[in-house]
């Protein structure tokens, strides 16, 4: 993971959809994604907050296709 939060653990939060599952955590203006299903043990996406805003606005325009 890139940078930390700095004394204190972050405060996880977990998002849904049709059965998947993330976990993300806001802090020290950082967003940090990971798999719930790795139960904190796997590797973490670690985002500025204007990077993070960009990626929710194109994921809200369908601008990625998924693989069939």
């Amino acid at each position: 993971m890139t940078g930390d939060f700095s004394s204190h653990q972050p405060a996880w939060q977990r998002a849904c959809n049709s059965g998947n599952c993330v976990e993300v955590a806001i802090g020290d203006g950082r967003v940090r994604v990971r798999d719930s299903k790795d139960g904190g043990d796997g590797p973490v996406l670690d985002f500025s907050r204007e990077e993070w805003t960009v990626f929710v606005d194109a994921v809200r325009r369908d601008q990625f296709s998924l693989p069939e």
